[in-house]
């Protein structure tokens, strides 16, 4: 080699060698990630799933729900539980209400006295009936919050505690063919270990002895420590239940229980979890459903709550995965929570196994993201929930499939939780064949997937109406209710106020405040009052019919706005506020409960059993207060400006009102009979939604109303009435009476004259020949008490119409 090509040659080379030195460099500075493999393997041990769910209850979280129109209502129910559409919960735990605020709310208790026992009251009975309708495989958990003063002479642990709790199972399985799977015992109020012991017993030698018991839904697993040295407390108990293991309203990374709940061979349930927005909380759920197994061995999740059902001013009013603020405009919305749970949900089955060796942390590494593998029943079937909430780069996952597992193809699912289009949650990313049980799986961060061997996943399709404000004047007669139901949008804060036959002479229904003396409390004690309304209502007189049936006060309320979280007495609001004797206030509160006298003064005694007519007005800062007519009193304060209204009472006083008015002015309008139970008062909309059936707008143009001549005894009648429409389509809604005497079953007819037909039903057996319609009750609303009623609702094509409708009865 001549020297020329020699020193060509050592160029080259050192080139080559500085080139090599520059990767390596830029290797040791960015090294490729590894990937990781995991193993799936159908022989490893593991607990059995029990199931993601989540609570109703604790608050009154659900109580707007159960006033929303169809079809939004059906709409949101299946989005909870209808497998395959949604959330697809596989436990639903509910509140067993005891007449006393649990944070958002008071619910009605079945026995308000000793004395006295209905197994309908309250709404959580129609939202287990219609969990069940969707996933007939629902589990159903009790639980109490609080009680009625009355048990133990004011205390929980007791006998009487006891036999009203199996009076509650009773009213499930009796009165609305519910079987309870599981039962608790006081809310976060600690144990009695004896109480427990009694429990099961009592539970034994009524008939439920399947009916297993939840301890202590507490923080932390204390009962486990407790069992250890009381074997009939062990043995009364099926399941160890903890609340927010992972932190409370925290980023649920860590999720440890005890080793001494591991080792107690009990069954481990995160019991309460959550408490975070519907959006905001959805990386802090995907980190907790996969952790609280990995970290504690806890077989069930159950998020707080269901959905927020409740008015803006309450307290957590965008908790839950979805929320459901304003039945009289249908508008709902669902959140990221229910995607990400429905990534769990939709891709496993209560029973399945746990594969202990094929769960943990991607790469031995929290911060890489998490994983957990379940086998179906039939030990072939599997799904892996992989969760990368804090991984900072892709990465690559290699599977090997092994111990009697399918080998098949696998299909993905991925929700991005990065992204706030709803387009990005739930989706069928990728159909994957397995080599030799082999294959490989890059994962994002910021993702939730679903690799899975199973089919039948989906995603719902339904869409909400716009906002709206709910429109003034609105008037409530309460006298198309049954007698024990609640009415319309009025949201109990603490006490219960019921539908009742009015006393004082008077005739037709009324709401009663029925808890005669203070509950046993979960949250501070308040004095009775409910809410009513949108917080956009500003000028306005709130007015009604007051009846004192003992000493003490009744009130009105208006412009309320924020309520103080765990302690309902703080509202930002005015009263007027009326003793027996015609002692009055107007009084100022904020939430710090702070209550101020504004004016005040006497009138003649209003007494007890007789009728008198209040009545509150708000004009810009000026505030006027009238009893039975006459202006008692006037005040300027500007302090709150709209809100909601609302009705109270004393702690002990159970006062009964009548004729509840809002309106704008000084002169009310006539008066005008309740609104339909299942139908929604005219709206003033907040934006334009789409003119069409799915989008149900929220304008409801003017009523004519057609309705047949008052019924006889026995017999019903029927009123439809156009709720919405649009060009092409409307919305109407039925509402069937019954006349003095209840009937036990019914059949609606009429006949279209402009070519309508009808797209969608609910609530009512419908039949169609040619331009003849029918419409029979279904199973759980044909009974309908004397002069109560009931309704159903559809979608119809063709120019809006209201026909002559007939209602006969068998």
């Amino acid at each position: 080699m001549n020297q020329r090509r020699m020193t060509t040659a050592r160029v080259v080379a050192a080139a080559v060698v500085a080139l090599l030195s520059v990767v390596m460099s830029l290797v040791a500075v960015s090294p490729a990630r590894a990937a990781v493999s995991i193993t799936i393997n159908g022989g490893s041990g593991g607990r059995t799933f029990d199931g993601v769910g989540a609570i109703s209850g604790g608050g009154g979280n659900s109580r707007l729900l159960v006033d929303y129109p169809e079809p939004q209502r059906s709409q949101i129910l299946d989005y909870l539980f209808k497998p395959g559409f949604g959330a697809s919960m596989q436990i639903l735990k509910v509140e067993i209400g005891g007449d006393t605020n649990s944070t958002d709310g008071a619910e009605p208790s079945h026995r308000h006295t000793s004395g006295d026992l209905d197994c309908d009251r309250g709404y959580e009975w129609w939202l287990m009936e219609q969990a069940k309708a969707r996933n007939p495989n629902i589990k159903l958990v009790g639980l109490a919050w609080g009680a009625p003063g009355w048990l133990g002479g004011g205390n929980f642990w007791s006998q009487d505690t006891i036999n009203y709790l199996v009076d509650w199972l009773g009213c499930a399985k009796n009165s609305h063919n519910l079987t309870i799977d599981y039962l608790g015992g006081w809310n976060e109020k600690g144990r009695d270990l004896n109480w427990y012991v009694n429990l099961n017993s009592a539970l034994d030698s009524r008939g439920f002895g399947n009916v297993k018991i939840i301890a202590s839904d507490d923080w932390g697993f204390g009962a486990a420590d407790d069992a250890v040295n009381n074997t009939a407390f062990r043995n009364a108990v099926d399941v160890y239940g903890g609340h927010y293991v992972c932190g409370y309203r925290g980023a649920q990374s860590s999720c440890p229980s005890s080793t001494t709940a591991i080792n107690s061979g009990k069954v481990l349930w995160a019991s309460e979890n959550g408490s975070d927005d519907y959006n905001d909380g959805a990386k802090a759920l995907a980190r907790g459903i996969n952790r609280d197994y990995i970290d504690g061995k806890m077989t069930a999740y159950i998020n707080w709550p269901v959905i927020a059902a409740i008015t803006p001013n309450l307290p957590f009013a965008t908790m839950g995965v979805a929320v459901a603020p304003q039945p009289w405009s249908g508008y709902y919305a669902i959140g990221k929570n229910a995607w990400v749970m429905a990534q769990t949900t939709q891709f496993t089955s209560p029973g399945w196994k746990y594969l202990d060796s094929s769960s943990g942390y991607i790469g031995g590494n929290r911060n890489n993201g998490s994983y957990v593998s379940l086998k179906s029943t039939n030990n072939s079937d599997y799904s892996t929930i992989v969760e990368t909430m804090d991984a900072t780069s892709a990465q690559t996952l290699n599977f090997s499939v092994t111990g009697g597992l399918s080998t098949g193809q696998v299909h993905v699912w991925a929700t991005n939780l990065n992204s706030g289009n709803p387009a990005d949650y739930l989706v069928h990313t990728s159909d994957i064949t397995p080599s030799g049980g082999n294959f490989s799986l890059t994962v994002q961060p910021g993702y939730v997937y679903s690799i899975t061997t199973t089919t039948g996943q989906g995603k719902g399709t339904a869409t909400s109406p716009a906002r709206g404000s709910m429109a003034l004047p609105y008037s409530d007669t309460f006298d198309s209710y049954a007698v024990g139901r609640e009415a319309k949008y009025l949201s109990d804060m603490q006490g219960s106020f019921e539908v009742v036959s009015c006393g004082g002479g008077r005739s037709g229904r009324c709401v009663r405040q029925m808890a005669p003396r203070q509950p046993i409390l979960w949250t501070g004690g308040s004095h009775p009052y409910a809410l009513l309304g949108d917080l956009g209502w500003n000028n306005y007189t709130v007015s009604a019919d007051v009846m004192l049936e003992q000493s003490g006060y009744a009130e009105l309320i208006g412009r309320a706005g924020a309520q103080h979280s765990f302690g309902p007495e703080g509202l930002n609001a005015y009263y007027l506020r009326v003793t027996d004797t015609g002692s009055w206030q107007i009084i100022r509160n904020n939430t710090d409960n702070a209550m101020t006298t504004i004016r005040s003064g006497t009138v003649a005694s209003l007494g007890t059993g007789r009728w008198h007519t209040l009545s509150l007005g708000f004009s810009g800062s000026t505030i006027t207060a009238k009893i039975d007519s006459t202006q008692v009193g006037t005040v300027t304060d500007g302090t709150w400006g709209a809100g909601q209204i609302g009705i109270g009472t004393s702690t002990t006083e159970t006062a009964q009102f009548d004729n509840l008015q809002i309106y704008t002015g000084s002169v009310p309008p006539s008066p005008s009979p309740s609104p339909s139970p299942s139908a929604s008062p005219s709206v003033s909309p907040s934006a334009s939604p789409s003119a069409s059936p799915s989008a149900s707008p929220s304008a409801s143009p003017s009523v004519s109303p057609s309705s047949s001549p008052p019924p006889d005894s026995g017999a019903c009648s029927a009123t439809i009435e156009t709720v919405n429409s649009w060009p092409g389509g409307f919305q109407s809604n039925v509402t069937v009476r019954a006349g003095s005497s209840a009937i036990n079953g019914w059949t609606v007819k009429w006949t279209w004259t402009g070519g309508q037909t009808i797209s969608q039903a609910w609530n009512g057996d419908l039949s169609t020949s040619g331009s003849e319609v029918t419409v029979r009750n279904v199973s759980y609303n044909g009974s309908i008490a004397a002069e109560g009623s009931t309704s159903f609702g559809f979608l119809a094509n063709g120019s809006a119409a209201t026909p002559t409708v007939t209602c006969t009865s068998p």
